[in-house]
């Protein structure tokens, strides 16, 4: 294969009533993020470390107002055909303003992830949330397979 080379995306930012969604990755807010990702039910005994290596690994939607990071939306993807979705919060404190709903929107009109045969997330309790930007369930359940590991207790 010739001229195999990683994407490089543009820098997308979109702004609001005050707030800015930006996947510019110089903007992320390490400390931020770790401390909500500490919280979430779903990413419990995350170490710093796995969380800066999964964010440069990762299109990233962060959401700010002013300067501090108030939301994340990241995407895991090879921009062709798959997309997984996933750490999507919004800060308690700013959520009811409809700002899930607008990262998701742009989450979705993003450039590079149109067109993709699989968009996938998993979510305990914000189904409602995705549905509203053409998530469902599973179509084929039984063709689905996943290995599942416990994280590493420090």
């Amino acid at each position: 294969m010739d001229n195999v080379t990683p994407t490089r995306l543009p820098i997308i930012e979109q702004s609001q009533d005050g707030y800015t969604i930006s996947t510019d990755p110089a903007r992320l807010d390490l400390d931020q993020i770790c401390m909500f990702l500490e919280e979430a039910y779903w990413s419990q005994g995350r170490t710093r470390a796995i969380v800066e290596r999964s964010l440069q690994h990762s299109l990233c939607f962060g959401v700010y107002v002013a300067q501090q990071q108030v939301g994340l939306a990241r995407v895991i993807s090879d921009y062709a055909t798959y997309a997984y979705l996933c750490d999507v919060y919004i800060h308690a404190d700013h959520r009811g303003a409809g700002l899930g709903k607008w990262l998701m929107a742009t989450v979705m009109d993003h450039p590079a992830l149109q067109g993709l045969r699989r968009f996938m997330l998993a979510t305990r309790d914000a189904h409602g949330l995705y549905q509203q930007v053409g998530f469902n369930a599973l179509q084929a359940p039984e063709r689905w397979m996943e290995r599942f590991q416990e994280p590493p207790r420090p």
